[in-house]
C-alpha cells in the first residue's frame, strides 16, 4: 500500500507540474516526507500542502491567472536528502522553499541570500530567523519554539493562579534530541529562574523514539507537577502512550503544536486529557475544505485518506500553502508582475496582511486567526489556544493565549546577532527597512 501511494504521489506530481511548465507558471516545490520513521506525520502535512494548492489551480486557474506548477521532492525527513532536494528544484526557479525539518533548513538559511530563494519555515527551524533585519530571506511564522514555550508555560501557570503560584513547582521537559528539542532550553532555563520553577529534562535520541521506558521511569520518579513535550514523528505516539502506562496525569501532560490524533488515539482511552497547543482549527467544517473537496478529492486529485482531511496536521499543510499562495499573490499586486520570482515573493511575504477580511475571503473565517509580517518581523508571535484530546479529536478549551513577547524578543535579537557574527561575514539586507514591529 506505501508503494502505491509513493508511485501515485509520482503520477499525481507529472500531471500537476508537466501542463503547467508547458507554458507561463509559478514553480512551487514542496520538501515532503511521506516515507521513513517520520511519515506519520510528514504525510497528512504533504496532502494538505498539496491539495490546497491544487485547489486553486483547479477552482481559479492558479493565482492571478497563472497556473502553479507543484512538484513534491521526498526528504524521508533526512536532511541529506533535503539538500539533494534543494540543488535539485533550485534550477527550476522555485518562488520559495518549505523545508518541513528544522535539520534541513538551518544549512540552508546561509544559501538563502546568495540564491535569491525565500525559506518559508512554517512555525520551526531556526526561532532567530523571525528577525527580518538579519534574516530578510527567512520566514518562520506564526511563531517560533520560544513563543510556545512561552504560551505553554503561561498555561501552566493559569491553572496554578498565576506566574507567581509557580515557584517550587517540577517542570518535566521531554525533547527530542536534535535542534528542534534543544532549541528551547536556554529559554526554559531563563523562565524556571525567573518564576522559580525547577525543570526536569528528558531528552529522546532519535534511534530510542520508540524506546522511552528509561525516560518515563525517571518521570516516575521525579514526579513533576507538569510535563511539557516537544516530540516529532513516533516520539509523539510512544510518550502518550509511556505517559498512560506510568500512570501520569494526563490532564498534566501538554505538547507544542504537533501531535496527531493518531498520537493520542494509540493510548487508548487513556490518552483522553492529554493537551497540545495550536493556531488553527481541526476540524473539516470550513469552506475552504469543502473546496478542497470538491475541486480535488473528488475528482481523485488527493492522495489523502478521506478520514485526514480536516485533522491537525491535514490542516497544518493547508495553512502552510495559504502562506504560499498570500505570498504570491501579494508579490503579483507589488510588482504588477503576473509571473514572479523569488525576490518578488520574498518582498511579498515580508508585507503579508491576511486579517479576517481576507480569511473570510479565503473560506478561513473561523479557521485560523489573522496573521501579519513586516520586514523586520518574519514571524508575527500569534496567539495559540490550547487543545485537549477527547478520545476521538482535539477540542479547543481555552481563549487565545499571547506569547511572553517581552522575554522572547530579547534572546531573538542575542541569538540573531550571535549568529551573524558567527556566521561573519554574514549578508546585510540589500534594501533598507524602515518598519519596527
Amino acid at each position: 500500500m506505501k508503494l502505491k501511494r509513493i508511485v501515485l504521489a509520482c503520477a499525481t506530481t507529472l500531471s500537476l507540474v508537466a501542463p503547467a511548465l508547458a507554458q507561463e507558471s509559478v514553480f512551487v516545490p514542496l520538501f515532503t516526507y511521506r516515507t521513513g520513521p517520520f511519515a506519520g506525520s510528514g504525510t497528512s502535512i504533504a496532502d494538505g500542502m498539496h491539495d490546497y494548492l491544487s485547489m486553486l489551480n483547479e477552482r481559479d486557474g492558479g493565482i492571478g491567472g497563472v497556473k502553479l506548477a507543484i512538484e513534491e521532492c521526498e526528504t524521508g525527513y533526512d536532511t541529506k536528502k533535503g539538500l539533494e532536494c534543494y540543488e535539485a528544484v533550485k534550477p527550476k526557479g522555485p518562488v520559495m522553499v518549505n523545508p518541513w525539518s528544522t535539520g534541513i533548513t538551518l544549512p540552508l538559511i546561509p544559501k538563502a541570500a546568495v540564491d535569491k530563494i525565500p525559506i518559508l519555515s512554517m512555525a520551526y527551524g531556526l526561532s532567530a530567523s523571525a528577525m527580518g533585519e538579519t534574516f530578510p530571506w527567512v520566514f518562520n511564522p506564526p511563531d517560533t519554539y520560544w513563543d510556545g514555550m512561552s504560551m505553554i508555560i503561561k498555561y501552566i501557570a493559569a491553572q496554578e493562579g498565576g506566574l507567581e503560584k509557580l515557584k517550587g513547582k517540577k517542570i518535566g521537559y521531554l525533547y527530542l534530541d536534535a535542534g528542534y528539542g534543544k532549541e528551547p532550553l536556554p529559554f526554559l532555563d531563563q523562565l524556571s529562574k525567573t518564576y522559580g520553577f525547577e525543570q526536569k529534562l528528558y531528552p529522546v535520541p532519535a534511534q530510542e523514539m520508540q524506546n522511552q521506558s528509561a525516560q518515563w521511569l525517571n518521570v516516575r520518579r521525579d514526579r513533576p507537577d507538569y510535563m511539557i513535550m516537544y516530540g516529532w514523528g513516533a516520539m509523539q505516539p510512544t510518550a502518550v502512550k509511556e505517559a498512560a502506562k506510568t500512570n501520569y496525569p494526563m490532564e498534566k501532560f501538554i505538547s507544542i503544536w504537533w501531535p496527531t490524533e493518531d498520537d493520542a488515539k494509540g493510548a487508548g482511552k487513556e490518552a483522553v486529557g492529554f493537551k497540545t497547543l495550536n493556531w488553527h482549527a481541526a476540524t473539516g467544517d470550513f469552506p475552504v475544505i469543502a473546496d478542497i473537496r470538491k475541486h480535488v478529492v473528488d475528482k481523485g486529485k488527493s492522495l489523502a485518506a478521506k478520514d485526514k482531511i480536516g485533522t491537525v496536521l491535514y490542516n497544518r499543510g493547508v495553512y502552510n500553502s495559504m502562506l504560499i499562495a498570500e505570498g504570491i499573490r501579494n508579490a503579483q499586486k507589488i510588482t504588477g508582475k503576473k509571473v514572479v520570482n523569488g525576490e518578488d515573493v520574498r518582498r511579498g511575504l515580508e508585507s503579508l496582511n491576511v486579517d479576517a477580511a481576507r480569511l473570510k475571503e479565503l473560506g478561513m473565517e473561523g479557521f485560523t486567526g489573522p496573521i501579519k509580517l513586516t520586514c523586520a518581523d518574519h514571524n508575527g508571535h500569534r496567539p495559540t489556544f490550547v487543545q485537549r484530546f477527547d478520545g476521538e479529536k482535539y477540542v479547543k478549551i481555552t481563549d487565545w493565549i499571547e506569547p511572553m513577547t517581552d522575554k522572547v524578543m530579547p534572546l531573538l535579537e542575542a541569538d540573531a546577532k550571535a549568529y551573524a557574527e558567527k556566521n561573519a561575514p554574514w549578508p546585510k539586507r540589500t534594501e533598507v527597512c524602515d518598519v519596527k514591529s
